[in-house]
């Protein structure tokens, strides 16, 4: 990598074969590849750690807070059932917003709910006391399985398709 640090020369110019050996330029490839991955796995920790603490803190459910997310879902459940499906993906977040780190969902326990903390327990319990007395269900699961261990999980609504 020495030759990176001196200052080009007349005899050193890029487009020179005596600029930097095959060795040298894989090694100052492989060097930029890895800084930027560093850079990107940097922010992607930022962005994650903003996201736990944004998540760990409640909304507070005011009526215009709750007509503003009814309005919303009402929008997107419509859009869903038009596109054919029967669920739709309300909120993916950390397994680190469960006590257990998504255990109990990803073994279909029972009381998996009660593992949820911060927004995630907020959107349970909105759907079990306004969403779930319209019908509708609802299913959480791992969605994301990073290096083979649970990563984010996922709350779908749920509904029945009828055939007219």
């Amino acid at each position: 990598m020495e030759a990176l640090k001196t200052k080009p020369t007349a005899e050193h110019t890029l487009g020179d074969e005596t600029f930097m050996s095959a060795e040298e330029l894989g090694l100052y490839t492989a060097e930029l590849k890895n800084a930027k991955t560093t850079q990107v796995e940097d922010r992607a920790e930022k962005a994650r750690a903003e996201l736990i603490k944004t998540l760990s803190e409640p909304v507070e459910l005011t009526p215009k807070k709750v007509h503003e997310i009814t309005q919303m879902l009402l929008h997107k459940l419509r859009i869903a059932a038009e596109q054919g499906n029967n669920e739709l993906l309300v909120m993916r977040f950390p397994d680190v917003m469960c006590s257990d780190g998504g255990r109990a969902i990803n073994n279909f326990e029972k009381g998996w709910p009660e593992t949820l903390t911060g927004r995630p327990r907020q959107a349970f319990e909105f759907w079990r006391d306004r969403l779930q007395p319209a019908g509708y269900g609802l299913k959480a699961m791992i969605v994301d399985w990073p290096d083979g261990m649970p990563g984010d999980i996922g709350l779908f609504l749920t509904w029945e398709t009828r055939r007219v």
